[in-house]
């Protein structure tokens, strides 16, 4: 099993210096909240300590270069250009942000996929249910994944308001057609909503080869940020539609009459006006690194560990990977058969091995195709080692005997 860019020792061994948390524990819960590197550490902490020095918007003042460049690395990530970049809290309220951005009506139909995140599940319902909106899911084929040639059908029946699309599953391995997607929405002119919440950082991204209108992503996944901190990307398209939040704020708008307000030019619009500066900076550093490290090496090193684990994990007694798709991901899911997930995941734990567990309710549609009732996700990232996933699976069948 070998990368198609070979990656030194000596790499390997400086990511994993510059990653503080690898001293302590074996961390493969990347696509909950991967471990941020040093780099990215400072940057945060450094800002903190201005804050605490100088006040608040006084730092912020202070750091308005640095401010700017952040945006200008997260966008260099995706392929953009920072006017179509507004941070914002996570991935979920990026979606939302964007989905609010359109008007519905009882004759609207919105098309999605039977994986898709449940948080973005549960907004498509709750527009159906407020406006009579109509959700069709799209197909899958039989490998796993979004059937494109059902998308295009929905399309060509429906005329749908927009396509909603996680690119990778929270809960799976499984990777989405996300650029067939794209062209079919592109061609057809559907507005294309990408939750790219676990694929930005752990694969590359370029948002025109997508054809995305939206992308959403977050900061602490595999970016290898902080907590508490996203971004959504923005068109050309969508901003001279006038496409904007149904509530900006006087940061996204300007109040320049007594019953009129001017929406901001940019993807700003998006934003609100109080931000934690040291957050916006951390994901811009984390966004460098990533860079840095370099996507196609890092994606490469991924999809080697995903594969290593699987075929450790599948010569367990009491363990079966769930996974499915032509592609995969660094995600690996994982159904034990006489024991829950979460419980795995706790005496893991107490072995100082970190991964994370999802229940029926995270995907209602496909757990009940896989007879999953929860599912154990050991997620690796680049700065992970063979040696620790070796480690993982003696503690996880240790578990299972018991």
């Amino acid at each position: 099993m070998q990368e198609q860019t070979p990656v030194s020792t000596d790499q390997i061994e400086k990511w994993r210096k510059e990653t503080p948390g690898c001293s302590q524990r074996i961390h493969l819960n990347n696509a909950g909240a991967a471990l941020m590197p040093q780099p990215v550490i400072d940057t945060i902490q450094a800002h903190l300590a201005l804050e605490n020095q100088i006040g608040g918007y006084e730092a912020a003042d202070a750091a308005s270069d640095q401010i700017e460049n952040a945006y200008a690395s997260v966008a260099g990530l995706v392929g953009g250009s920072p006017e179509h970049i507004a941070m914002v809290g996570n991935a979920t309220i990026a979606i939302s942000l964007a989905l609010s951005s359109f008007d519905y009506g009882p004759e609207d139909v919105i098309i999605t996929t039977n994986v898709d995140y449940s948080s973005n599940q549960i907004m498509l319902l709750n527009l159906a249910q407020r406006y009579g909106v109509k959700v069709h899911r799209a197909a899958d084929l039989p490998e796993g994944g979004a059937d494109p040639d059902s998308v295009r059908q929905l399309v060509r029946d429906h005329n749908p308001k927009l396509l909603l699309m996680s690119w990778i599953p929270t809960h799976s391995g499984l990777v989405q057609d996300a650029v067939s997607v794209g062209e079919i929405c592109r061609e057809s002119g559907v507005p294309f909503l990408l939750d790219a919440c676990q694929a930005v950082g752990q694969i590359p991204v370029d948002v025109h080869r997508l054809n995305v209108d939206f992308l959403a992503a977050t900061s602490r996944k595999f970016l290898r940020g902080p907590r508490g901190m996203g971004f959504l990307y923005v068109s050309s398209q969508m901003l001279n539609q006038g496409k904007a939040p149904l509530f900006p704020d006087t940061h996204g708008a300007r109040w320049s009459d007594v019953n009129e307000f001017e929406l901001a030019r940019s993807a700003r619009r998006f934003e609100n006006w109080e931000f934690p500066v040291a957050l916006q900076l951390g994901m811009g550093r984390a966004a460098e690194y990533a860079a840095e490290a370099g996507m196609k090496r890092i994606s490469e090193r991924n999809t080697m560990l995903a594969d290593y684990a699987r075929n450790k994990i599948a010569g367990l007694k009491g363990a079966r990977i769930l996974d499915n798709g032509s592609q995969k991901s660094a995600i690996v899911s994982v159904g034990l058969n006489h024991a829950d997930a979460e419980k795995a995941v706790e005496a893991l734990r107490i072995q100082q091995v970190n991964t994370s567990s999802a229940s029926r309710s995270a995907s209602i549609i496909d757990m009940d195709a896989k007879q999953a009732r929860s599912i154990l996700r050991i997620s690796p990232h680049y700065y992970n080692t063979r040696k620790e996933i070796d480690e993982c699976a003696y503690v996880l069948e240790e578990f299972l005997r018991l």
